[in-house]
């Protein structure tokens, strides 16, 4: 039931902020913001077009100056206050993230906790923003390397970890010295982008340095990413979407987290237990709605059967519904074409003669609710070969650890990875050949923390985000020589019969 809480929050998502400014875009009709367990309307948010994005974009570009001119220290200070603001509001942010996303309590908890993290993180990286001096050739010549901030920062956020998946760009762009316009998921504009507006307002940053567009992809899509003023375009969804994008984006600079296909491999000496457990938590968190999720589970012959017992056992024990209950695993997708999406690989799956050895119809008061699937097949079958991005785990058997390998790496995608064995150094030598981003050995794939280097390879991204990595990305070097005594140049002199010396 809607509270007199979430009615007074709701009226603060009823504009957006562009360029300092909480206003209704220019559209002339509203999102209807929907609940995906209850159906319930949450707000209705006036959607906003292209000349919205023109003036968020300008209006960045000229804040973005006194920006960078503040000190590292005045900068670091509102990442600090906007992770305490994260903690202030914990309990609504959790609520919101249950209603508009379809959290699970715990998975809103952790999504809590991830962005509040990106802050932290984001604290520390105003004073390690290094440059360096370099030794030159030229006599009397001095080369300095100076760390800048790119400008202005075009963010496009998903919806399955919105608030997370958005502030990981936004909390480094802001901190290095950038302005940033964001356009979050249409599924979650609140958790996605408003949300995280409001938090960085209290903290005191100041105004037109983070505009939110709430509009749709086909409006305002093409305006996010092909406006002359911002230099670079963060970019997290899928493969298909990604590609296009960085055709369009032109000379900018692209970072980009895509899709994955995440295998875990079971090899023939792991804890099966404690593989099981892992398993069970990396293919169904948050419905299997992450990027990172554990797609397949490639299981050593071995030990196949035996696993697969296991999980089916556990994965029966999993309670699915409404996901405000502490007690729920499993809660609603997103929505009805994501649902449509799942159950037809699922459809395709059989027909290519994988084996369903659990399913269930949807349920909840919308229909969205899947109960989690428990399939075999082989790595060519469609919820082998692509991405699910729901409740269903797809086991795969393996002839031995080499065979592995290859059906771990037999995918266009390279995000997230993992390996189990009681071996932890022949665990490091499988790792070594895995064609991903990130492999985790004797762990599930689903792994983030903000000081390190999180992407894909292949189709699954361009670039890391965290750390060294992520001050990388949103900045850009700037050669500065100094040339301290007078130098001769390469051209002959008149009267000469030979070139004057220099390089």
């Amino acid at each position: 039931m809607t509270t007199t809480n979430d009615l007074y929050a709701a009226r603060e998502f009823e504009g957006m902020p562009i360029g300092g400014q909480w206003r209704a875009g220019s559209v002339g009709r509203a999102k209807v913001d929907t609940d995906p367990y209850h159906g319930d309307t949450l707000v209705e948010i006036p959607l906003a077009d292209s000349n919205d994005v023109d003036e968020a974009y300008r209006l960045a570009r000229d804040a973005q100056r006194d920006w960078a001119r503040r000190t590292p220290q005045q900068r670091a200070e509102v990442m600090r206050r906007a992770a305490q603001v994260m903690t202030d509001l914990s309990d609504h942010i959790i609520d919101w993230l249950v209603r508009e996303a379809g959290s699970t309590v715990a998975k809103a908890r952790a999504e809590w906790l991830a962005t509040r993290n990106d802050f932290l993180e984001a604290a520390s990286y105003p004073h390690r923003m290094s440059g360096a001096l370099l030794p030159a050739d030229v006599p009397g010549k001095e080369s300095r390397v100076y760390r800048r901030p790119l400008g202005v920062v075009g963010v496009i956020s998903p919806w399955n970890w919105p608030m997370h998946l958005s502030n990981r760009s936004v909390a480094p762009a802001l901190a290095v010295g950038n302005a940033v316009v964001l356009k979050p998921a249409g599924d979650t504009p609140v958790t996605g982008g408003l949300l995280l507006a409001h938090v960085l307002r209290e903290a005191g940053l100041p105004e037109s340095l983070l505009s939110v567009i709430v509009g749709s992809g086909g409006t305002v899509g093409d305006a996010m990413v092909q406006h002359p003023i911002p230099r670079m375009v963060s970019f997290t969804g899928s493969t298909e979407v990604g590609v296009g994008i960085r055709q369009k984006a032109g000379t900018k600079k692209v970072a980009m987290e895509l899709g994955g296909n995440g295998p875990l491999v079971v090899l023939d000496d792991a804890d099966l237990e404690y593989a099981t457990e892992a398993a069970l938590f990396g293919t169904f968190f948050h419905q299997g709605q992450i990027c990172i999720r554990t797609n397949r589970i490639i299981v050593d012959d071995a030990v196949h059967d035996a696993f697969v017992d296991r999980f089916l056992a556990r994965t029966r024990e999993l309670q699915y519904g409404d996901p405000a209950k502490p007690d729920t695993d499993i809660g609603p997708v997103i929505n009805a074409s994501q649902l449509e999406s799942i159950q037809d690989k699922l459809v395709r799956g059989r027909d290519a003669g994988a084996e369903v050895l659990l399913a269930g119809d949807p349920t909840g008061p919308t229909g969205l609710v899947l109960p989690p699937h428990v399939v075999l097949a082989n790595n060519s079958a469609p919820p082998a070969a692509e991405e699910v991005f729901g409740p269903v785990g797809t086991v795969i058997r393996a002839r031995g650890e080499e065979n592995a390998r290859d059906i771990a790496n037999d995918t266009n995608y390279g995000l997230a990875s993992a390996v189990f064995t009681t071996d932890v150094e022949r665990g490091a030598r499988f790792a070594a050949g895995i064609e991903a981003g990130m492999t985790h050995i004797n762990d599930q794939t689903v792994n983030d923390e903000a000081n390190t280097a999180f992407g894909g390879e292949k189709d699954s991204g361009v670039g890391r985000f965290g750390g060294e990595w992520a001050i990388e990305e949103f900045t850009t070097d700037h050669w500065v020589s100094i040339q301290h005594e007078k130098r001769t140049f390469p051209f002959q002199r008149k009267g000469s019969t030979t070139p004057s010396a220099g390089v």
